[in-house]
């Protein structure tokens, strides 16, 4: 009897001893992968690092905000300690003073003392003023706009002549307005612009003059004639303030008229037997006349320069003059002759603004 062939079966107990064996491998393999606990370390490790540098940071921030706090707060605390330092030092200088007057005031010869050398003092700023001409000014006068300079006149000098152009052209700056303003009224005529600048600048040089000093006030037209009357040829005491004022007011009551010699004006400074070393000429313009009324009833504007040279020919040599010109219309050479005398006599020449003195 034939024997019986053995069946193969692939699902045999070995075969599923290995299949099982290998399950359990790979099983194995990814419980290890999955719950590595270096892993799960790492990533804990990298979320408490952001954690901490974030706390970091908002302390950080908090901290500067601190900072600038404190450093606002130091600023105000060094400006105060500033403005008590000043108070304290103005209090401890209060107190020193206070200490000084109460001494003074307790010691009668140190007050005495105090008050000598403070006298002496003010005795030597006194003569030191006197002896560089810069005395107080014999009389008060005060100008529109805070004008009371003249820059470049000389103001000095032992005797000084002022001449006051009061001619007919001294009431306007324009021919029409000099016809229309000469035929008003005495009192029109007087409070003309133009003269009254003229009235200020003679009141602000007799302001000016020294006290030791002597003086004489001219006006002219085609004669001149002291402002003061009898007093032709005497010189006045600048010091003498009752005379002064009297000038001034006299003068204040001309009224400007006729034309203009300034040859007779010049004359006076040779009339003195003591001449004058300073002139001062307040005018507008240059002469319509000679000594005597011309022929013709104009007068070119060359034959006024000649007249002005003839004038100027008969001033004393050496003598300062210093010319005061109120531009008037029609006269172009004027200023350009004036100036020319300034220079050559060592004097100076002005043009002042309208709002001068």
């Amino acid at each position: 009897m034939p024997r019986k062939r053995r069946q193969l079966n692939t699902f045999s107990l070995s075969f599923l001893d290995i299949m099982a064996c290998g399950f359990g491998a790979v099983t194995l393999l990814f419980l290890i992968l999955k719950h590595d606990p270096s892993t799960v370390s790492a990533t804990e490790s990298d979320t408490g690092t952001q954690w901490e540098a974030a706390q970091l940071q908002a302390d950080m921030t908090d901290g500067e905000r601190q900072l600038s706090l404190l450093r606002n707060s130091l600023d105000e605390l060094e400006e105060k300690l500033v403005e008590t330092q000043g108070l304290s030092d103005r209090v401890l200088d209060d107190i020193k003073d206070s200490r000084r007057e109460l001494s003074a005031q307790s010691d009668p010869e140190q007050q005495l003392a105090l008050l000598r050398k403070q006298v002496a003092t003010l005795e030597q700023q006194t003569a030191d003023l006197e002896d560089a001409g810069a005395s107080q000014d014999l009389r008060p006068f005060i100008g529109d706009g805070d004008r009371q300079y003249l820059t470049g006149l000389k103001l000095g000098g032992n005797r000084v002549l002022i001449l006051v152009d009061a001619s007919a052209s001294m009431l306007a700056e324009t021919i029409i307005n000099v016809v229309r303003r000469r035929n008003m009224s005495a009192a029109v005529k007087r409070q003309s612009p133009k003269w009254q600048r003229a009235l200020r600048t003679a009141e602000w040089l007799v302001a000016q003059l020294p006290a030791r000093s002597q003086y004489q006030l001219y006006t002219f037209n085609t004669k001149a004639t002291p402002v003061l009357a009898n007093s032709h040829q005497q010189w006045q005491d600048a010091a003498d303030n009752i005379t002064l004022d009297a000038a001034i007011m006299q003068l204040k009551k001309t009224l400007p008229t006729g034309g203009t010699s300034l040859m007779n004006a010049f004359a006076v400074a040779n009339a003195f037997s003591q001449r004058p070393d300073n002139i001062f000429l307040i005018t507008d313009g240059l002469p319509t006349q000679g000594e005597s009324k011309p022929s013709q009833s104009t007068v070119s504007g060359k034959a006024r320069a000649k007249l002005f040279e003839s004038a100027v020919s008969t001033l004393p040599k050496g003598v300062p003059v210093n010319i005061i010109l109120f531009p008037m219309e029609g006269d172009p050479e004027a200023a350009a002759l004036f100036w020319q005398l300034g220079l050559l006599s060592r004097g100076a020449f002005l043009s002042p603004s309208r709002d001068w003195p």
